[in-house]
C-alpha cells in the first residue's frame, strides 16, 4: 500500500474534483441572483480556483516541507492576523451572520474575498508538527506534551469562534485532538479535554439564541421543516428522491430555487438526487480512500514533523468531509462546511489543494529517504500509538 499510497491519493482527489465540476455546471444555473447574471459564472470563477488549487498543490508537492518547519512561528502569526482582520470594519465582510470572509479589495480583487480560517487549518498542523518535532519524547508531560501544544491550537480555534464558524472550529478541535492522541498524550488529560470541550459547547450553544435554534430545529427537522431545519429538509428529499440511479445529470428539481446553497454546502444532497445513491457511496468511499492513502504516507515519513503534518492534512479533509455529509444526511446539526474538492468556493479548495500537495511532498521525501529504524529519536518512538 506505501507504493501504491500517493497514485491512489491522486485518483480519489481527480474524482472528487471531477464531480464536483460536473455537478457545479448542473447547479451554479439556478444560484444567479438576477436574471442578468451570467448563469456559469460560479463555473468559471471555480475553474480559476481550480487552476490555482493546482499550481498551489504542485508548489506545494515539489518545495521541501521542512520549510514550513522553519518559518512555523511566521505562519502562525500571519494566520492569527488575518482572523483578527475578520472582525475589523470595512475589512471583514459578514455572510450570513458570519463574520469569516476577508474583502479581497485588500489585493485589488473586488470580486473575491478570502476565508483566514481555511488557513488555520493547515497552520494548526504546522505548528503541532514543529511542536512535536521539537519536543518528540515529549507527549506524557502535562505542559510541554499537553497544555502548551494545546494552548497553540487553542488560540486558533477560539479566534475561529469568535467569527461565529462552529463548523470550522470543529475540524480544528477534532484535529488537535486526533493529533495529541497520536503522539501519545496520556488518556486521562484527553479526557479531561474531551469533557470541559463538551462542557464548553454546551455553554456556547446555551447562549447564541441562534445556535441554540439550530439544534432544536435538528432535534425535530419535521416539524422546523419550514424554519431552521429547511435546509436537511429539502436535503432529505433530494436524497431520497434520487434513490438508488437518480433522476439524471442536469435533471435534478430541488435545486431549482428550493434548495439554499446547493452548489456550495448542500452539494451532496445534488449528487443524490441526480446521480443516485451509487454515486453517493464512491464519494464516501473516495474519501475513505483518501484518508488511508494520506495515513500512510504520514506514517512512512522521514521524520516526525511530516509524520504529525501529514496526519493533520489527512485528518482535517477528512473531519470536515465526514460533518459535511453528516449534517446534509441530517445526521448532524447544520454547521455550513463545504464539501472538501467537490463544493464551490475558492479559498477552501486551494486550502485542500494545498493539503494534497504536502502529502505528496511527504510521499516523496519518505521514499527518498533510506533511514534504518526512522520511527524512533533518542531511543523514544515518535508516534506510538500508530
Amino acid at each position: 500500500m506505501a507504493k501504491r499510497s500517493a497514485p491512489t491519493l491522486l485518483i480519489a482527489v481527480g474524482f472528487l474534483l471531477g464531480l464536483g465540476v460536473v455537478m457545479l455546471i448542473s447547479t451554479c444555473a439556478f444560484s444567479a441572483t438576477s436574471p442578468a447574471d451570467d448563469i456559469y459564472q460560479d463555473a468559471k470563477r471555480q475553474a480559476v480556483w481550480l487552476l490555482l488549487g493546482g499550481l498551489c498543490c504542485a508548489g506545494a508537492a515539489c518545495i521541501d516541507y521542512h520549510w514550513m518547519q522553519k518559518r512555523a512561528w511566521w505562519i502562525f502569526g500571519i494566520t492569527a492576523f488575518l482572523l483578527l482582520l475578520c472582525y475589523i470594519p470595512g475589512i471583514g465582510t459578514e455572510v450570513n451572520g458570519e463574520r469569516r470572509w476577508i474583502s479581497a479589495k485588500l489585493v485589488g480583487l473586488s470580486a473575491l474575498r478570502m476565508q483566514p480560517s481555511e488557513m488555520a487549518k493547515l497552520t494548526m498542523a504546522i505548528m503541532l508538527g514543529w511542536w512535536f518535532a521539537m519536543y518528540p519524547d515529549s507527549g506524557r508531560h502535562p505542559l510541554r506534551g499537553f497544555l502548551y501544544p494545546l494552548s497553540l491550537a487553542g488560540l486558533l480555534i477560539v479566534l475561529v469562534l469568535f467569527e461565529k464558524d462552529m463548523g470550522t472550529a470543529a475540524v480544528l478541535s477534532a484535529t488537535c485532538f486526533t493529533l495529541l492522541f497520536v503522539v501519545g498524550v496520556r488518556i486521562r488529560y484527553l479526557t479531561g479535554l474531551a469533557v470541559s470541550g463538551t462542557a464548553a459547547l454546551a455553554l456556547l450553544v446555551k447562549y447564541d439564541p441562534n445556535r441554540f435554534a439550530r439544534i432544536m430545529a435538528y432535534l425535530d427537522i419535521e416539524g422546523n421543516k419550514l424554519g431552521f431545519a429547511f435546509q436537511q429538509w429539502i436535503g432529505l428529499m433530494a436524497l431520497g428522491s434520487g434513490g438508488v440511479s437518480g433522476r439524471g445529470l442536469g435533471e435534478g428539481r430541488l435545486k431549482m430555487l428550493y434548495m439554499p446553497f446547493a452548489h456550495t454546502d448542500f452539494i451532496f444532497p445534488m449528487i443524490g438526487e441526480e446521480l443516485g445513491l451509487a454515486f453517493t457511496l464512491l464519494v464516501v468511499f473516495a474519501f475513505v480512500l483518501l484518508a488511508v492513502a494520506g495515513i500512510t504516507i504520514s506514517f512512512h515519513a522521514p521524520d516526525a514533523f511530516g509524520r504529525v503534518l501529514g496526519l493533520g492534512m489527512v485528518c482535517f479533509i477528512s473531519f470536515q468531509a465526514a460533518l459535511n455529509i453528516g449534517v446534509t444526511t441530517a445526521v448532524l446539526p447544520n454547521t455550513g462546511l463545504p464539501l472538501p474538492f467537490v463544493s464551490y468556493g475558492g479559498t477552501a479548495l486551494l486550502t485542500a489543494m494545498t493539503a494534497v500537495g504536502i502529502l505528496l511532498n511527504i510521499y516523496r521525501q519518505g521514499r527518498e529517504t533510506v533511514a534504518e529504524n526512522r520511527y524512533w529519536v533518542n531511543g523514544k518512538r515518535i508516534t506510538p500509538r500508530l
